[in-house]
C-alpha cells in the first residue's frame, strides 16, 4: 500500500471542493459610504467576511446568516458581485478547491460589538482605505464591482 501525504492510489494527490459565501457590506453616513471588515483573531488579516454552509442552507443565506454572525450585522442582500476562486492545500496535503460566493449587502441593523469570537477586529472604514486594508488581493476586485455598484444606486 502506498502512502503519503494525502495521495490517492494513483499517486495523484487527493483534492476535494469547498465553498463558502459573504460578502461587502455596506452602509452611508454623512460622509459618504463605509465598508466593514473583518480580522481573523492573532493574525490580524482584513477581510471581507464569508463562512461555510449549514446542512440545507442556500447559497444566500449561508451568506447572510454568516454575515449577520461574523458581524453582528443585519444585512440584506442587494446582488451577486461575483465568485472568487483560489486553491490551498490543507494540513494533510490535500488539495482544497475553492469556490468563495460574494454578494453585495446593505447594513440594514445590528452593530459590530455584537459579533462572534470567529473574528477579532470587526470595524467599518470608508471604500478607500478598506481597499488598503484588505489581505486577500483576489477580494479587491469583488471589492471594486461592489463600489462601481454603490456608485449608481440613488441617495
Amino acid at each position: 500500500m502506498s502512502g503519503g501525504g494525502g495521495n490517492g492510489s494513483s499517486g495523484t494527490p487527493a483534492s476535494r471542493e469547498a465553498m463558502s459565501a459573504g460578502g461587502v457590506v455596506y452602509r452611508r453616513n454623512g460622509h459618504g459610504v463605509e465598508i466593514v471588515l473583518v480580522a481573523r483573531p492573532s493574525q490580524r488579516l482584513w477581510a471581507l467576511p464569508k463562512g461555510t454552509p449549514d446542512p440545507g442552507e442556500t447559497i444566500e443565506q449561508t451568506a447572510v446568516r454568516e454575515v449577520c454572525e461574523e458581524t453582528g450585522l443585519q444585512v440584506q442582500i442587494v446582488d451577486h458581485l461575483g465568485d472568487v476562486r483560489y486553491w490551498y492545500t490543507d494540513g494533510q496535503g490535500v488539495r482544497i478547491n475553492k469556490v468563495v460566493h460574494h454578494y453585495l449587502m446593505e447594513a440594514v441593523g445590528g452593530d459590530v460589538s455584537g459579533h462572534d469570537h470567529e473574528h477579532d477586529l470587526v470595524d467599518w472604514f470608508d471604500i478607500h482605505e478598506a481597499e488598503k486594508r484588505l489581505t486577500h488581493r483576489n477580494q479587491l476586485h469583488i471589492l471594486a464591482r461592489a463600489s462601481d455598484l454603490i456608485a449608481k444606486m440613488p441617495l
